[in-house]
Order: structure tokens, then sequence, then C-alpha cells
């Protein structure tokens, strides 16, 4: 009975420190989740001033920036950028967008030539159902390890675009939603097409004065173009990290749940057993009692 109480007490505590291991990993996806979305929300106000500053230029620009100069030299080459995880304990996290960016990209037209995988377990995904070339990128660990991440997928794809192996750029992330969940989402980063520009010339200009572009035009223009990729990329990835800690932050929940569960049968199992050994004990101790008040008797008599 001793050793069964014993093993008992040694799950108990394990499951207990489990349980201060998982709500650490609760805590800090929860707050996790807070510094990406607030980074989110704050490129929003500057991504509406680099679209105005596009608009400005393209009122009294009728060249085409020059982000969309380069012609496919063949049938249309897709490539895509796709955010994932490195880490584990997030779900079907990475299922779901691989399974959204492998319908999506087999509904366009043309031939992808090229996948830059974000995340070592999304690329592991990707190689079992694709044959397109995969390049792998770490997930930036931290909000200023984005910046970087972003600069280097910028250039890579400006290198693959002026070689002629890409031309239509595709962006998938998870996107978060209420309640801790997600949703995967995608957009065309590039090119900037004439239909593009269309639509950013036909938005009004938000004040009665028209706008006016000084120095010269196609170099600003090539300026905010920059920074409007820059700040998609961004956005994206700080979105996918987002969901991705939404979706540890549930998986850690559930854990709790059922390390609670799993306590509280413990618990129960273990005051069950002690008290059936006290009981045990009590036994023992009336049994002798009582053997002993019947030698006495007979002693006596």
């Amino acid at each position: 009975m001793s050793g069964s109480t014993e093993q008992l007490g040694r799950k108990i505590n394990g499951a207990r420190n489990l349980g201060g291991v998982v709500r650490a990993m609760k805590a800090l996806a929860a707050s996790s989740i807070g510094q990406y979305e607030r980074a989110d929300e704050a490129l929003d106000d500057y991504l509406k001033t680099i679209e105005l500053g596009m608009i400005a230029c393209l009122h009294g620009e009728a060249q085409n920036p020059s982000a969309g100069e380069i012609k496919p030299r063949r049938a249309q080459q897709i490539g895509a950028v796709i955010f994932g995880s490195d880490q584990g304990l997030v779900g079907s996290f990475n299922e779901v967008i691989v399974e959204f960016s492998l319908q999506s990209l087999r509904a366009l037209p043309g031939k992808v030539t090229q996948i830059w995988a974000v995340g070592e377990r999304l690329k592991a995904l990707l190689a079992d159902s694709t044959q397109s070339p995969i390049k792998e990128m770490e997930v930036p660990g931290s909000l200023d390890a984005i910046t970087p991440l972003v600069g280097q997928i910028l250039l890579e794809i400006q290198s693959a675009r002026e070689r002629g192996e890409v031309w239509e750029i595709q962006v998938f992330h998870n996107h978060p939603k209420l309640s801790s969940s997600y949703e995967p989402v995608s957009k065309r980063l590039l090119p900037l097409d004439e239909s593009w520009q269309k639509t950013l010339r036909a938005t009004p200009w938000p004040t009665k004065i028209p706008p006016q572009v000084i120095d010269d035009i196609p170099s600003a223009l090539t300026a905010f173009i920059q920074d409007y990729l820059f700040v998609l990329l961004f956005q994206a990835c700080a979105e996918s990290l987002a969901s991705e800690n939404a979706s540890r932050l549930a998986s850690m929940q559930r854990a709790e749940k059922n390390i609670d569960g799993m306590l509280d049968d413990l618990n129960r199992k273990f005051h069950r057993l002690r008290q059936e050994g006290i009981d045990e004990e009590l036994f023992d101790v009336i049994a002798g009692f009582e053997a002993l008040t019947k030698k006495k008797s007979k002693r006596s008599g």
C-alpha cells in the first residue's frame, strides 16, 4: 500500500511540475500575441501614408512603376512566400496554411517555380506535397528579427525576378481572429501591374487641393513602392506570429485543462489509497485490542 501511495505521489508531483511549465508557456504566448498584434496595427497607418504617397506620384506620372517593368520570359512563373512555424505545440497551424496555399496555387494560371518557406516544420510538410523548389527561412524569434527576414525575402524575390525565374509573387499566412483562433489568407505582392495602378489612380485624394510631388517623381515612386512591399511582408509575418502564438495558447489551455483533470483523478486515488491504509491500520489496532481483552478475560476467569 505504501508503495502505491508513493508512486501516486511521484505522479502528482510530476503533473504539478508539468502544469507549471504549461502555465509559463501559456503566459508567454499570451504576451507575444499582444506585441505582434500591436505592431500590425501600428503599420496600418503607415501603410495608408505610403499609399497616399504612391497616389500622389501616379496622379502626376504616366510611366509605370519600376517594380512592374520586369516581364516574364515564358509562361506565367509564380513564386510563393509562405509563413509557418519552427516550433511545435501549435496544433494544426502548419497543416492549415500548407493545404490552403497549395490549393490556391493550383487554381492560378501558370507554374510555381519557387517557394520561400518560413519555418522548418512548414518546409517538411511542403516537401511531402509539392515538387516545386523550396527554400527554407528561419522564423523570427522576436519583433526586431522580422525586419532582417523581410529584407532578405525582398532581395531574393528581386534577384529571382531579374533572372526570369518568377514573375508573380503570392504571400500566404495565417491571420489572427478572436477567441485565440486564426484563418489562412493570401495576397498578391507582385507584379504592380496596370490593374493595380488603375485602382490606385482611381482612389480619390482626401483633400480638395491636388497633390504635388517635389523633385523627381520616379525616384519618389520607387522609394514608396519599396516601403509598400516591405510593410506588406512585415504585416504578413507579424500576423503569422500572432496566429502561431494564438494556436499555442489554445493548445496550452487544452493541456492545462487535461492536467487539472489528471491531477484531480490522481488526488482522488491518492486519498482513497491513503484512507484505505488508515482503515487497515485501525482494523489491526481494534483486532489486537479485542484479542488482548479476550486473553485478559480468560486469565481473570
